[in-house]
C-alpha cells in the first residue's frame, strides 16, 4: 500500500512539474485554396492557438503548409494576407511558413518566369510531403 501511494504521489509531482515547465505542442495548418476567407481562417487558427498555449504556460510550433492554389498566400503581390503573415511572423517567433515547390516550379513554368515568394515562406519540395513529414513528427493536422 505505501509502494502505491508512493507511486501515485510520484507521478502526480511528475505531472504538476510538466505542467510547471509547460508542454511543447506543434501544429500544421494545411492552405490549397486561393481563397481570402481560408487564408484568414488558417492565420486566425495559427493565431488563437498561438495564444491559447500562451496563457497555459506552454510553447506551440505552427507550420502553415501551402500548395496548389493555396500557394497564393505567400506572393506578395497576389497575397490578401501579406501584411498579416509580416506582422504574425514578427510577433511570434514559433510560426513557419511552407511554399510548395512542385506548384512553385509549375507557376513559374506556366508563366515564363521566377516567381518570388514572401521573405517568411520557405520553399520545401513538396507540400503534400511536407504534411505526411510534419505528421509523422507528431504534428497535429488543420485543414481550415
Amino acid at each position: 500500500m505505501n509502494r502505491l501511494l508512493t507511486a501515485t504521489a510520484a507521478l502526480a509531482l511528475t505531472a504538476t512539474m510538466a505542467f510547471a515547465e509547460g508542454q511543447m505542442h506543434h501544429v500544421a495548418i494545411h492552405v490549397d485554396q486561393n481563397d481570402p476567407a481560408v487564408m484568414n481562417m488558417a492565420l486566425n487558427n495559427a493565431q488563437n492557438v498561438a495564444s491559447y498555449y500562451k496563457s497555459k504556460g506552454d510553447e506551440v510550433m505552427i507550420e502553415v503548409v501551402t500548395y496548389g492554389p493555396g500557394l497564393n498566400m505567400l506572393i506578395p503581390d497576389q497575397s490578401p494576407v501579406a501584411e498579416r503573415i509580416k506582422s504574425m511572423s514578427l510577433e511570434l517567433d514559433n510560426i513557419a511558413f511552407a511554399a510548395c515547390g512542385n506548384t512553385l516550379n509549375g507557376m513559374q513554368k506556366k508563366a515564363g518566369h521566377d516567381i518570388a515568394l514572401m521573405s517568411e515562406a520557405v520553399v520545401v519540395p513538396s507540400g503534400v510531403v511536407r504534411l505526411i513529414e510534419l505528421q509523422e513528427q507528431g504534428y497535429a493536422y488543420v485543414r481550415p
